[in-house]
């Protein structure tokens, strides 16, 4: 049951993942200035460039948590969703840092749950 919960929330990061590429590829200037409040509105035509190349490596995270779920062996499905969950926790702590807490917090607070849920199924099933 652990695990399951766990692969749903992988599924779900993953799908925020895809979210957060699309807004950062597609739609930067047109939603970024109501989601990033504090910034100064011209600010989004000049780094149209940047957040698509941040929407990028999003996908590339989107992309291996999916990965993790298409995966049949049992042992190589807990690595990559492991590496992947760490790498979004990782970008999760990152955002927080230099942009603002609410930005990084849904990223590294679901990515650090699913990797609990992985870990502790992991071993409840080497018991």
């Amino acid at each position: 049951m652990m695990k399951t919960i766990a692969l749903v929330l992988v599924a779900l990061i993953a799908l925020l993942h895809l979210y957060i590429a699309w807004f950062e590829i597609f739609a930067w200037t047109s939603r970024g200035p109501s989601v990033f409040d504090t910034l100064p509105p011209d600010l989004f035509a000049q780094t149209v460039e940047l957040a698509a190349n941040q929407g990028i490596y999003n996908a590339f995270l989107a992309a291996g948590l999916i990965w993790a779920l298409l995966i049949k062996d049992a042992k190589w499905q807990f690595n990559i969703a492991v590496c992947f969950l760490l790498f979004v926790a990782s970008a999760g702590v990152m955002a927080a840092l230099t942009i603002a807490l609410k930005s990084g917090l849904p990223q590294f607070v679901p990515a650090s749950i699913a990797l609990l849920l992985l870990l502790l199924s992991k071993e409840k099933a080497a018991d």
